[in-house]
């Protein structure tokens, strides 16, 4: 158990913050990679689908694949020289305020970083830290325990002004970091309520905005040390005890109220021995009182002590009021030991504790006694702040009799889990999507809550690093109920995934007191929208109470320059401000324009003049035109001559300005409110301005607008805009970027807060995604000259998937985004295909519901009516000018039904007339389409059992309008088909050949055929879901797919044997494979030819770089190629497709042994040609070059001789006549 003690950095500290100081001056290296050097130039077009919202090269090695989180953790942002943003510290949550530190000298120390988060890049920091940009180096600022919600970094005076909801040194929710020297106190020690905004006023004042009603050193609660510390769950040990029966245990003392002595009720020490009373607890506090009642058993008694406190081993300060004088006394750790009465009339006596330092154990150290040795009676442990804790043994001991103490009611299978690095022990619970639908688990927290008054509440979360949780842990859903007859307060989401204990704050207001007909509760429950299995955590929830008053309501002003406080408000103007407001004003936003502080937040003034939103202006509050707004501002970000304005309202206080819908702009020269189109739909939280790049070439600073809101409404001929919590305002054009017709970057997500740096690259926090392609979703094409990604022109959506049916049979995941693609060109047809789950805009404006066709002129269409919209386009293939779609299809076409493939013509726009019989069985899918080279045949292949009334499982080929069987015995599931050749398909999946499973299987059509691939069935490890060839003849070829375990394998087939490649993590999912041609060659190696890589498309997890959607594989190395992201995660590649087929020959590649061979016989065969040739025309040219003339070609004169007319009787005639010759 580790606590953390509330005080200034330690000398060690000190001097790593004076390192950080010390400026750097090289700036962070954005380090470039070496792109591969492919050459498509053989290939045509070539493009890549996938499921995608943003998508780029891998050209830095500070590029990740990292979305923007959901699970409530943000990161400090910065943008990459291409553009792209990139993380440059990771939080475990919320990052809400930061400012760039610059000392007096002009050097800059760093930027201060506040907000609930626990770490910071990787490094523990309590919601505090410096970042240096130049080397991004994080330094924590230790010493405080809570949140900060406002940084202000004061050049002038070397000082940043911290605020929050926080202790720390000897404040509370307020404090400073002066220069090189760490924390210091304010003079006024902080505030009672949370401190939400600061800056600095026209005459360089300090201005704090939040929900306060005074200053920490003036005021103080009503009733302190209200909560017992429970010492009966503690370990209870002793020193020195004496050994006599019923004085000798040390828990005896332990609830007990009273002075009685005797047996059971009193520990004593050894006669004249020094000793000590110890306890150590399951859990840490910060104690104020301390409450001893002595023993008088036979004359006995403790006469002086000291109080140790664990893990700190620090003597605490106490004081006391002397028993006799009445005077207030100190005993410390300088010598002067605390006394403790000998006068049986006092019943007990109180020691205050002069500092509030945290611990998890303490001892009393007993050094005098009266008569024959020490002991006590009776002891306990008081704290200012009430808690009620998961564990129940943990809360308000009942033997101290309290009317309705601290308690808790666990609901569900929770178990109790040690402190570790926590402050306390906890509860776990580990849900499944059921049982947190059913609501199981739930703990309901009842605190003693003794005096009406305002609280502040904080719900403590234990770090998940210490249980190792991290990856488990989930959201927690959280509401409360503080006043008698009020509402629940409504819904809170607390992110559970801190790596260190968190603390957030979910209500702060009033509470009313415990009694018999009500009591104040705070119930935990799993958030309902998790489909996952998570772990939730229980640990504790505080009641700190804010109740006490001085006069200021939620504003104050202090000058730095003043060496002690003035307590006079109403010389403040800001100060007369708040006491003007109703009661309870919360202050939420403070800004500076042109010499004017404006302030907003939730308040009202008393007079009526304003509500929401004043200004003040010649040392009066002043209200802007129309009354302000008409419900609470929650931001302020000043841009130019305008003060943008978020919050929820809907108008003006006299709803007399159209479009200021939750976000408005203030003109503060014209005075003027003027609308954002007409706002949101929601709740507008931060307001954050971003530099882009709307016009060619041209950055501009954009206004993000974030929060909880779903749609940019419909303004002029603007229409709705559905969003996800952003919207980006272009000032430039008065109009919403996602509305404006650029090609810009695409970006996700949500942004908190920003600042600038003098000689860098603004500064953002918050958690957002954007990769390089602008305006592509789920399909780029892929150039070489340069290499580049650009968009194909179609705006494409994913859908939701409503079935189990629109799975991929083999994989089974679930399919979103774009699939498969496909070139058509033939004389002027010229179409690119994209099939998939999506939606998209047509040129016409019309909605293209999963396949889309993007002709010559970059028009873009899709499919008439007769699909179901839940289609699901998985293959595409083409014979002449007919496409051939599969996939999980359904529909109706010309009163006939559609299942798992459709035919359209890509001449006529129109389906194909008529369709193929559909395929049946059940869960259909086709998977794959090819045709087989020379020849007009299509086979289909994927998850099916008939083609019509024909019995095909498998694969089936269609031909002349009818389908037939090719072969018999296959069956299963086929992802992938490849042709070896003209006469021979190879077949991957999860299938079997008469029975027997296997994962490949060829098909010779000439005998028609199917058999198992070699070994096949042993050497692959699982079902294939992809095939590539590794030659032209593809007797090599590469294939992938997923092992029964789980994990993704990646193997390539030569020499009639599969060969593993090793290298990829366990998250993988291969879903296509590709070999390119290289201009520069690789390293020699037995995999892949040097002239080549080996492309792989998916969700790659590679080790020691982490997710891709694409990577290439020189044989020896995984280099990441292509990230992307989707939604709030990793995005994924599909395939890539080209026009034209790679050649292995023109690439480099090694061409097979037999063809080799037969090259080389040919060659020798026509040289030996040549020389016969050559050897002929040389002799004919020296016979004649000496005399010889030709031969006569017959012996005989055709004129005279009669050699051609013996008839062949007088030749022959004779041959079988014994004794005689032939006669001629």
């Amino acid at each position: 158990m580790r606590l953390r003690a509330l005080y200034s950095p330690i000398a060690a500290e000190l001097v790593v913050i004076i390192q950080l100081l010390i400026p750097s001056t090289q700036g962070v290296d954005f380090s470039p990679v070496q792109l591969p050097d492919v050459n498509l130039d053989q290939l045509g077009r070539v493009a890549l689908t996938g499921n995608f919202d943003s998508i780029s090269l891998y050209t830095y090695k500070q590029q990740t694949e990292t979305a923007f989180s959901t699970n409530g953790s943000q990161a400090l942002i910065t943008q990459l020289p291409n553009g792209d943003f990139t993380a440059a510290a990771p939080a475990d949550a919320y990052i809400k305020t930061m400012c760039p530190f610059i000392m007096k000298n002009g050097q800059l120390a760093g930027v201060v970083v506040g907000g609930n988060f626990t770490s910071l890049g990787d490094i523990e920091a309590q919601g505090v830290a410096m970042y240096d940009p130049s080397t991004s180096k994080i330094t924590p600022l230790p010493g405080l325990l809570g949140q900060v919600s406002a940084v202000y970094c004061d050049q002038g005076t070397n000082t940043v002004y911290v605020g929050g909801d926080f202790k720390g040194a000897d404040s509370t929710n307020a404090v400073a970091w002066v220069g090189m020297s760490g924390w210091a106190n304010l003079p006024f020690a902080g505030f009672n309520g949370p401190v939400n905004a600061i800056t600095k006023a026209p005459n360089g004042n300090i201005i704090f905005g939040g929900t306060f009603t005074g200053l920490g050193n003036t005021t103080s609660p009503q009733r302190k040390d209200q909560q017992l510390v429970n010492l009966a769950s503690a370990n209870i040990s002793s020193g020195a005890t004496t050994d006599s029966t019923g004085f000798n245990d040390p828990k005896n003392i332990v609830c007990k109220t009273s002075s009685n002595d005797g047996p059971g009720t009193t520990w004593l020490l050894e006669d004249k021995t020094p000793g000590f009373w110890r306890a150590d607890l399951n859990f840490g506090f910060q104690p104020t009182k301390l409450r001893l009642y002595n023993t008088h058993q036979n004359g006995r008694g403790t006469k002086t002590f000291r109080f140790t406190a664990f893990p700190i081993n620090g003597i605490m300060n106490l004081t006391y009021n002397d028993p006799v004088t009445k005077e207030e006394m100190v005993c410390d750790a300088s010598g002067a030991r605390c006394p403790l009465s000998d006068n049986k009339t006092l019943a007990f006596q109180d020691f205050h504790f002069y500092n509030r330092v945290g611990m998890n154990a303490f001892q009393i150290d007993i050094s005098d006694w009266y008569g024959d040795g020490g002991g006590l009676d009776g002891i306990e442990l008081y704290q200012d702040d009430i808690y009620a804790y998961a564990i129940p043994s943990l809360n308000e001991p009942t033997c101290s009799d309290p009317k309705l103490p601290s308690n808790s009611t666990p609901t569900g299978p929770w178990i109790v889990s040690p402190s570790g690095k926590s402050e306390s022990q906890y509860l776990t619970v580990d849900l499944s999507p059921q049982e947190i639908q059913s609501a199981k688990a739930s703990v309901v927290f009842q605190p003693d809550i003794k005096q009406k008054g305002n609280y502040s509440v904080t719900v403590y979360t234990p770090g998940c690093l210490a249980d190792n949780s991290c990856s488990q842990r989930g959201i927690a859903n959280v509401t409360g109920i503080f006043t008698e007859g009020g509402a629940p307060i409504p819904n809170q989401q607390i992110f559970q995934t801190n790596n260190f204990d968190k603390y957030d704050q979910i209500y702060s207001g009033p509470v009313d007191p415990n009694s018999e007909n009500f009591r104040s509760t705070v119930t935990l429950t799993p958030d309902t929208r998790q489909d996952k299995s998570i772990t939730l955590v229980a640990q504790r929830v505080r009641y700190a109470p804010t109740n006490y008053t001085d006069g200021l309501n939620g504003i104050f002003e202090f000058n730095p320059t003043q060496g002690s406080m003035l307590t006079d408000y109403s010389k403040s103007p800001f100060d007369q401000a708040g006491m003007d407001l109703q009661p309870e004003a919360i202050v939420t936003s403070l800004a500076v324009a042109g010499g004017i502080s404006y302030v907003g937040g939730n308040l009202t003034d008393t007079n009526g003049r304003f509500k929401n939103i004043f200004s003040v202006t010649d040392g009066n509050a002043t209200s802007l035109p129309n009354g302000g707004l008409n419900a609470q501002v929650a931001a302020f970000q000043v841009f130019g001559d305008f003060l943008y304005v978020g919050g929820n309202f809907t108008d003006t206080v006299n709803g007399s300005v159209p479009g200021l819908k939750n976000v408005a702009a203030y003109n503060t020269v014209s005075q003027s409110w003027v609308a954002l189109g007409s706002g949101v739909r929601g709740r507008v939280n931060t307001i954050v301005p971003l530099e882009l790049n709307i016009t060619e070439n041209q950055l501009e600073t954009c206004i993000t607008v974030n929060g909880d809101f779903d749609q940019l409404e419909a303004f002029g001929s603007a229409p709705t805009v559905p969003v996800q919590g952003f919207g980006v305002w272009v000032p430039s054009q008065e109009n919403w970027m996602q509305n404006l017709n650029i090609t810009t970057r695409s970006i996700t997500g949500k942004l908190s807060t920003a600042t600038n740096i003098t000689d860098s690259n603004p500064l953002l926090a918050g958690s957002i995604s954007s990769q390089g392609v602008p305006g592509a979703q789920d399909a780029v094409s892929l150039t070489s000259k340069p290499l580049a990604l650009n968009s194909l022109g179609v705006k494409i959506q994913p859908q939701q998937v409503t079935s189990s049916m629109r799975k991929r049979a083999v994989s089974g995941q679930n399919i979103t985004g774009a699939v498969a693609g496909l070139f058509h060109k033939n004389g002027k047809l010229n179409v690119t295909v994209i099939g998939g789950h999506f939606t998209a805009t047509a040129s016409n404006g019309s909605t293209i519901n999963n396949l889309a066709f993007i002709n010559g002129t970059g028009a873009v269409s899709g499919l008439g009516s007769g699909l179901d919209e839940n289609s699901v386009f998985l293959a595409l293939g083409t014979q002449a000018d007919i496409l051939y779609a599969g996939g999980t299809i359904s529909g109706n076409l010309d009163n006939a039904a559609v299942n798992g493939l459709v035919l359209y013509d890509l001449a006529q726009n129109n389906f194909a007339f008529p369709q193929p019989p559909a395929l049946g069985g059940s869960s259909v899918a086709v998977n794959a389409i090819t045709t087989r080279p020379k020849s007009t045949q299509v086979y289909v292949a994927g998850n099916f059992d008939t083609a019509g009334s024909l019995g095909c499982p498998s694969v089936c080929m269609f031909d002349k309008g009818q389908w037939s069987q090719p072969g018999s015995g296959l069956s299963g599931s086929v992802a992938a088909l490849m042709w070896q050749g003209n006469d021979k398909l190879l077949a991957g999946g999860n299938i079997s050949i008469n029975g027997n499973a296997t994962t490949l299987a060829n098909y010779d059509t000439k005998k028609g055929q199917w058999t198992p691939l070699d070994d096949s069935a042993t050497a692959v490890p699982g079902p294939v879901t992809a095939l590539t060839p590794a030659n032209d003849a593809a007797s090599q070829f590469w294939v992938a797919g997923k092992s029964t375990n789980g994990s993704a394998f990646l193997l390539k087939y030569a020499d009639s044997k599969f060969h593993t490649v090793s290298g990829l993590g366990d998250q993988t999912l291969i879903q296509g494979l590709s070999m390119l041609s290289l201009n520069k060659d690789h390293d020699k190696n037995d995999l892949v030819p040097q002239s080549m890589t080996l492309l792989i498309t998916g969700s790659l997890n590679l080790p020691n770089f982490g997710n891709a959607s694409a990577a290439v594989f020189d044989g020896n190395t995984f280099t990441p190629f292509i990230l992307s992201t989707s939604g709030s995660g990793s995005g994924s590649l599909s395939q890539l497709f080209s026009e034209k087929t790679v050649n292995f020959k023109s690439s480099g590649g090694h061409l097979a042994l037999g063809f080799v061979v037969l090259i080389a016989l040919a060659c020798a065969l026509g040289a030996t040609f040549l020389l016969v040739v050559a050897g002929i025309l040389v002799e004919r040219y020296r016979r004649r070059a000496e005399g010889y003339q030709p031969a006569p070609t017959s012996y005989f004169d055709p004129q005279t001789s009669n050699m051609g007319r013996i008839p062949p009787e007088h030749l022959f005639g004779r041959l079988g006549q014994k004794g005689n010759a032939p006669i001629l």
